[in-house]
């Protein structure tokens, strides 16, 4: 039978941890004397072998206190050489590690028992810390018993309390009950939600009368925000905020609550003149005591969390206190997931807003070159018409003409690269050949693909093939990469152009055999104005706006694009789009 409360478990298990990591032990239990008389191991750290076969076991109290009876006393620890052990002593421990004692005369030996009996305040025996097999293959020096009497401190204290909270199982029900719900109340993304989903079950499972969740202030000088169970009965003045702070930091980095009330001894938490404030303010919102807990997550401390009771409440239970400080981690990991989240949607407000303002800066910009490279074209064309030019004027003429053409492209592109990319225009699907869109766009790509004597392969199943989408999009989407594989397809080599139906989707491929792209560069595909860090691909002209806006018209038909390149073995992009 395990103990049945995870906190306990975890710094039992913690403390045995410690043992072996810090204290250089190969393996460290811990065990508790149950209501039957026996020890039973619940913690075993060091060696998954020695866990396998300790955690669980039951031995009888009168088998330790034999055997503690004939050992030396080295403070908290007691250490009993194998040869004063009973013969059948590794058969009643249940485990014997599998070494060999190295040639020395203080040479731990497999049988030697090392165990610190842990007592309570009234003396009665409560369970042990046992440690076997230490690193160096040797009995504890001095130093060393020193560090193993301070962990057996440590866990003397912390099987007091798992038992105390086993005892008080009705009590810890409750607490566990609010715990669970506080951990639901974790799973939303508001500090108010959070504490609104965890207040019933905090001021039931911890018998308070009332709460609030205090969260700091970040990066600049304030309050922080509190949340209350009644937001008219906390109004923290700057000097309680202060206090607050500084005693939640110290309580999170020790690890403890606080328990503030005028008959309990301070702990030197608070100074005197903190502690008149604290008191002075409780009598002022008529509650005799409260608990203190720091809220945080790994070193940070970002809150507290204060639960009250009225005069006349049972006082505040170590039990209680234990489970309070479980839940400050709940609940500092739900806040830093909070203002995590609250962090990131502002981000991603801000990230919209940029690309928004991109994509009318683009709009705008290219509609603004658009129009005086409309007249610089036709200023060309009537010089070009003039008969008066000489053989020099024209091919300079010509050469501007090709520039501005280029430029215009370039113009377009950005336009449906805006466009395509607008949240506010969506598509208005209907159905669109696919098969009748790429006869088209090889009838454009076969002159070039000529040129280069390429080998242009077209496989397209008999008969319409029906995609859901804007024809002039796919259309675009199409032409995009089957010029860019004629494109980067060296002379002699081959493209294949492919449309087939899989599992209810339009699946169009196009694969080359050209220069190929390296893995680093296929995952920044797509990416506006990127372009392939390959030599040979940045030799042939380009902006970087083609596989963008191909990206852009797959996202919108809630498509997918796979891509599968080698580098200097060509590339293969396979679109997916929904069918008619």
């Amino acid at each position: 039978m395990r103990l049945s409360d995870a906190g306990s478990r975890d710094a039992l298990q913690l403390i045995a941890e410690g043992v072996t990591d810090v204290a250089h032990f190969g393996v460290a239990a811990i065990s508790v004397v149950r209501e039957d008389g026996k020890l039973e191991v619940v913690a075993v750290a060091g060696s998954d072998v020695a866990r396998s076969q300790l955690e669980g076991s039951r031995t009888p109290v009168d088998r330790l206190a034999g055997e503690i009876a004939k050992a030396d006393d080295w403070g908290l620890l007691r250490f009993v050489p194998h040869e004063r052990l009973e013969p059948d002593a590794g058969d009643e421990w249940g485990w014997v590690p599998d070494i060999e004692p190295i040639d020395a005369p203080d040479a731990w030996h497999p049988l030697d028992l090392l165990i610190a009996p842990l007592y309570d305040d009234n003396g009665v025996l409560r369970g042990t810390l046992a440690m076997d097999v230490p690193a160096d293959g040797r009995r504890p020096g001095e130093e060393q018993r020193a560090l193993l009497n301070m962990y057996a401190e440590q866990a003397g204290r912390a099987v007091v309390v798992a038992l105390e909270r086993e005892a008080l199982a009705e009590q810890v029900r409750m607490a566990q009950a609010a715990r669970r719900i506080v951990r639901r109340a974790t799973a939303q993304l508001s500090l108010e939600r959070i504490a609104a989903d965890s207040r019933d079950a905090l001021l039931e499972g911890f018998r308070a009368a009332g709460m609030w969740i205090h969260t700091f202030a970040r990066g600049a000088e304030g309050l922080g925000h509190i949340y209350s169970s009644n937001p008219t009965e906390v109004a923290l003045t700057p000097d309680l905020v202060k206090i607050a702070e500084s005693t939640a930091q110290a309580a999170w980095r020790s690890q403890q609550v606080v328990i503030v009330a005028s008959n309990v001894e301070d702990d030197e938490s608070l100074d005197p003149a903190e502690r008149a404030a604290v008191l002075s303010f409780l009598r002022g919102i008529d509650v005799e005591s409260l608990l203190f807990i720091p809220l945080g997550a790994g070193p940070e401390c970002l809150g507290n969390l204060v639960l009250t009771r009225l005069p006349g409440a049972p006082e505040w239970t170590e039990t209680e206190a234990a489970a309070a400080l479980d839940i400050g981690h709940d609940l500092g990991r739900a806040i830093l997931n909070a203002r995590t989240f609250e962090r990131e949607h502002q981000l991603v407000v801000e990230l919209q807003e940029l690309d928004t303002y991109k994509g009318q800066l683009i709009a705008t910009v290219a509609h603004e070159l658009k129009n005086p490279l409309s007249s610089v074209l036709g200023h060309l064309e009537m010089l070009e018409s003039a008969r008066d030019l000489a053989g020099t004027t024209r091919g300079s003429l010509a050469a501007m003409e090709r520039g501005a053409q280029r430029m215009v492209k370039v113009i377009d592109d950005l336009l449906l690269l805006s466009k395509v990319g607008d949240p506010d225009n969506p598509v208005i699907p209907t159905p669109v050949d696919l098969s009748h869109v790429l006869d088209e766009v090889i009838d454009l790509v076969e002159l070039s693909a000529q040129q280069k004597r390429l080998d242009l392969k077209v496989e397209v199943p008999d008969g319409p093939v029906l995609a859901l989408g804007d024809a002039d999009e796919l259309d675009r989407l199409c032409a995009n990469l089957i010029s860019n594989a004629v494109k980067y397809t060296p002379e002699g080599g081959s493209v294949t152009v492919a449309i087939d139906v899989v599992d209810g989707d339009v699946v169009f491929t196009c694969r080359d055999e050209g220069i190929g792209m390296s893995a680093e560069d296929v995952a920044r595909l797509g990416t506006e104005f990127f372009r392939s860090s390959n030599p040979l691909a940045l030799a042939q002209p380009g902006t970087g706006l083609g596989l963008a806006i191909v990206r852009r018209i797959v996202e919108r038909h809630g498509g997918s694009m796979d891509i599968e390149s080698d580098l200097g073995h060509g590339s293969t992009f396979r679109v997916h789009l929904p069918a008619a």
